[in-house]
């Protein structure tokens, strides 16, 4: 039987010495040994309740936070870092969202009935997977399983309901094929209404969102594998409390070509090859879904459209000595401008301004993995990566009307603002970055384990970092302006971690600390080094930081019938520089559950807790004024229960916040409204009840 909590409270530790982590093509001789700070899980077996796409599933990971704007696209978290900090993979492509406020993250065109597992590296564990990813590494993978002889197709079928948001959904999930070849097909229909907190009041989470994939493979052998596969995702009316516009739209397809084998070419003993291409249409405004409360209509359309691959290829070679070596590219391009009008008439048409002026950035990486045993009792695994930069803003010099006052207006480009800020009218950069990592890994004995790692991660700034260029003309405070000459970010992390599976209990500790160069935090213009204007205008700086926490698990079966987990997780953040906290930072946090588990029954709770933050950025005249407020602390309860007795059929329903607990989550985001440009922090769902039907076939 599946049981949902218990086996998402269970970190399954692989193997990070594999070519791609969920890929069982090609392994290690070692794969059955833990690994650290790499977890794997089924999606059922760490989504309770129908959760709105894959950020709000990966909250339920100990460790993981995410940043809530309304009912769908929650961003996550990882030891305190967030945005391209992380490296989110969707079945081997990077699909970069389309709004600059970040309303649909990657995690956003997740829809968690069509993943067949999820994948997290928590810090700097591997090269394989791009540049960047200090925080970590999450993979959403599609793995169709092969076909026998005697094997014609495959079905799933789904439906969820939660009362809270009145949120219905439905998936379906058919495969036909033969040992040679399949095709597979994936369809998800999610539509929720604005949910309640637990104060009783309406918040403004509604959202509709359809999803569409299929898959051809091809699979001559027991080794080979090639894929092409086109996923269509479509998002409708989706309203953000956290914001001070809505979407209409956001719409993506993804097209993906893979090729993958496990026979041994040459020197190679085995290899893969990815292409990936997504292409992004989003539409936000402050008009068409709300009833408009700024004195000007805003209108922004924008599009992300990112296209890459990756070669990877695995060498063995004397003394069980493991290489892995490849290289990857990867391109994205941005483009947003947002328009003005009156607020009696139509859609806006003036070019009020150039939020991401036609930006590219483009990366090609250079890697190398090695593992070998040292003895019986220790491994070594390490690993380069040479990343080559270059970005440039081809939209930058372009001119848009900015309004002064009423009938009045000023030509102003974003390389206008650039030099307004920091001096400089330069669009186009390179950069050179060069990181890796060393872990060594001694097992005490077979059920335990102790290991080290020493990383250096090189990070490059994103679009919004370097080039957003947002400007109302009337008030600086309402200004948020990409600095082009930001340096790159590099993170010197340390890990230390131990692990035991005892049988009838097990646990899992680790501690991290992680010295910053050139951190880039998002501030406030108070006539710091390097800017200047003391206006209060959103800007970016380099600064030098740390970061430093732990992550620690455990669990025990009382009886044959009873079992229980429990995780703590923190992290401290600070801007050395100016000796004052990061924003954005989640407070100590944890879970405990108990569950009960007998034949095809399984009932239980979970108990969420964070503890309160008060070490915040949340005045905009002093600091950088990116947190709303200090933060109370909070708990709830959650109850839940399955039976899967019927053939082909499970049933599974629970109640979560019983209490009916009005709380929210420290992190948050700012609000892209021009007019209203202060961070907002939206509570989280009230009681609500939930049911999920599924049927395989």
């Amino acid at each position: 039987m599946k049981k949902k909590y218990s086996a998402y409270l269970y970190c399954l530790l692989l193997p990070a010495t594999t070519l791609l982590a969920a890929d069982p093509v090609i392994m290690v001789e070692d794969a059955e040994l833990p690994k650290p700070a790499t977890q794997t899980w089924l999606p059922e077996e760490i989504e309770l309740a129908p959760t709105s796409d894959g950020g709000e599933l990966l909250r339920n990971i100990p460790g993981i936070s995410g940043s809530r704007m309304g009912g769908r696209g929650i961003d996550p978290i990882i030891r305190g870092q967030n945005n391209n900090r992380l490296n989110i993979l969707l079945d081997g492509a990077y699909v970069h969202g389309g709004c600059p406020n970040r309303m649909d993250p990657p995690t956003a065109y997740t829809a968690m009935n069509s993943y067949d597992s999820i994948t997290v590296f928590k810090g700097s564990q591997t090269v394989i997977y791009g540049g960047g990813g200090s925080g970590g590494t999450v993979l959403f993978e599609r793995r169709t399983p092969r076909f026998t002889e005697d094997e014609l197709f495959r079905a799933e079928a789904s439906a969820g309901y939660k009362s809270n948001s009145d949120t219905q959904q439905y998936g379906a999930d058919v495969s036909v094929g033969s040992p040679n070849w399949f095709l597979r097909g994936i369809a998800d229909y999610t539509d929720a209404n604005n949910y309640e907190d637990g104060n009783g009041d309406s918040v403004r989470s509604a959202y509709t969102n359809k999803e569409g994939v299929a898959i051809l493979g091809y699979t001559p052998n027991d080794n080979t594998r090639l894929e092409l596969s086109y996923e269509a995702n479509r998002e409708e009316d989706v309203l953000f409390a956290g914001a001070g516009m809505d979407a209409p739209h956001s719409d993506n397809d993804t097209t993906r070509l893979k090729f993958e084998t496990g026979t041994p070419m040459g020197f190679l003993a085995g290899a893969k090859a990815e292409l990936y291409y997504s292409d992004i249409d989003h539409l936000m405004d402050n008009y068409s879904l709300r009833e408009l409360s700024s004195p000007m209509k805003m209108r922004v359309p924008s599009t992300s459209r990112t296209g890459g691959g990756r070669m990877i290829g695995e060498i063995h070679t004397a003394n069980n000595m493991i290489w892995t070596i490849g290289a990857d590219y990867q391109k994205n391009n941005r483009d947003a401008k947002r328009y003005s009008g009156m607020a009696a008439g139509g859609n806006p048409s003036n070019l009020q301004s150039i939020l991401w002026p036609d930006v590219d950035l483009k990366q090609t990486g250079l890697f190398a993995e090695f593992s070998r045993p040292l003895s019986d009792t220790d491994n070594l695994k390490t690993g380069i990566r040479y990343d080559y930069v270059d970005t440039s803003a081809d939209a930058a010099n372009k001119d848009a009307n900015v309004p002064t006052m009423p009938g009045m207006s000023v030509q102003r480009s974003p390389s206008d603002l650039y030099d307004l800020y920091y001096n400089t009218r330069k669009d186009d950069q390179t950069e050179h970055n060069l990181g890796g990592f060393v872990t060594l890994e001694h097992f005490l004995d077979p059920a335990s384990t102790v290991y080290a790692t020493l990383s250096r991660t090189v990070r490059t700034a994103d679009a919004s970092e370097r080039y957003i260029a947002s400007d109302n003309g009337m008030n600086g405070s309402m200004r948020w302006v990409g600095n082009p000459d930001l340096d790159p970010e590099a993170h010197h992390q340390l890990e230390l971690g131990y692990t035991r599976d005892a049988g009838f209990w097990d646990t899992a500790v680790s501690v991290y600390y992680n010295d910053v160069s050139d951190y880039i935090m998002r501030d406030r213009a108070h006539g710091q080094k390097g800017i200047q204007q003391d206006d209060n205008a959103s800007i970016y700086r380099n600064v030098d930081a740390e970061l430093y926490g732990f992550e620690m698990e455990a669990g025990i079966r009382w009886a044959s019938y009873w079992s229980s987990r429990a995780t703590l997780a923190y992290v401290h953040a600070e801007n050395t520089d100016d000796d004052r906290a990061l924003a954005q930072t989640p407070p100590l946090g944890g879970t405990v559950s108990l569950e009960y588990t007998r034949n095809d029954w399984n009932i239980g709770g979970l108990v969420r807790a964070d503890s309160s933050q008060h070490r915040v950025q949340d005045n905009s005249s002093k600091n950088s004024g990116q947190d709303a407020d200090t933060t109370s602390g909070w708990g709830t309860l959650d109850l839940f229960a399955g039976y899967e007795g019927v053939d082909h059929f499970t049933v599974s329903a629970g109640i979560n916040n019983v209490f009916d607990k009005a709380y929210a989550y420290h992190v948050n985001r700012a609000n892209v409204d021009p007019f209203n440009p202060e961070a907002v922090q939206v509570n989280e769902p009230g009681r609500e009840y939930w049911v999920r039907l599924s049927a395989n076939f």
